[in-house]
């Protein structure tokens, strides 16, 4: 049997990942194309290695009040309990109910980038999202799952801090609201984070330099796992927009 490096492997798409985007930065002179390219590849690099349980899209998200998000770069949605997600001329409409993380792609991680990635979070957890009890063979009912804390987060080749997690990233950090937290993040070519909230605090964990990547893609995971499955949408509350039902 042959031993295998799994760092070495994560090591190696690192690289290529940043060769991308650092590709995209130097070539691409247009901001939306340059913009555009590293959402592509984000969203290309997660549908490969996530599993096929989760969609990644770019995307807005609805709910059953007839309100929308702000247009979300990168979308971690459930397809499989999901019955209905609307794509009109590429533009993808994802209920909120079907939502497990937000993110937002950015070149730079900075007060600005920082800022408007937390409005776009805000716009999608302040949404309505409906639970309906599940009937299972033999008649048992399962009672409907509270909806969970989406995640939210943002994705940057680079750091316009010097100090890329030191004071100006954490007095940003501290006075977001608790729709606006931040949970987890990647600054491709300086290290990867996550945040753990408290009442009036929060916790800061930073990967080491040469595992930016696996740290990003790990954390991931296993927040992806806490949160389990979505919970069944209310179909009934979506039908009521329909007139004639």
């Amino acid at each position: 049997m042959t031993d295998i490096n799994l760092n070495q492997i994560f090591l190696n798409l690192q690289k290529q990942m940043i060769q991308k985007l650092s590709s995209n930065r130097e070539i691409i002179f247009h901001p939306t194309f340059k913009g555009d390219a590293s959402e592509i590849n984000w969203i290309d690099w997660l549908k490969t290695y996530l599993p096929r349980r989760y969609e990644v899209d770019k995307a807005f998200v609805i709910d059953s009040n007839n309100r929308f998000s702000q247009q979300l770069d990168l979308v971690i949605y459930d397809r499989q309990y999901s019955p209905f997600v609307f794509n009109q001329d590429g533009a993808i409409y994802i209920p909120a109910e079907s939502v497990y993380a937000v993110f937002e792609v950015k070149q730079e991680l900075d007060k600005a980038n920082l800022f408007y990635a937390a409005e776009k979070i805000k716009s999608v957890r302040l949404l309505n999202r409906t639970s309906a009890p599940i009937v299972h063979a033999g008649g048992h009912i399962q009672e409907p799952k509270p909806p969970f804390r989406i995640m939210g987060g943002i994705l940057t080749l680079a750091s316009g801090w010097a100090d890329t997690f030191g004071e100006g990233f954490q007095n940003c950090v501290s006075t977001l609201d608790e729709h606006s937290q931040i949970d987890i993040g990647c600054v491709l070519e300086k290290a990867s984070y996550t945040l753990t909230y408290q009442e009036a605090s929060y916790s800061l964990e930073t990967s080491q330099n040469e595992e930016t990547l696996i740290y990003f893609f790990l954390k991931l995971l296993i927040n992806l796992q806490k949160l389990g499955t979505v919970p069944a949408m209310d179909i009934e509350a979506y039908a009521r927009a329909i007139k004639s039902i």
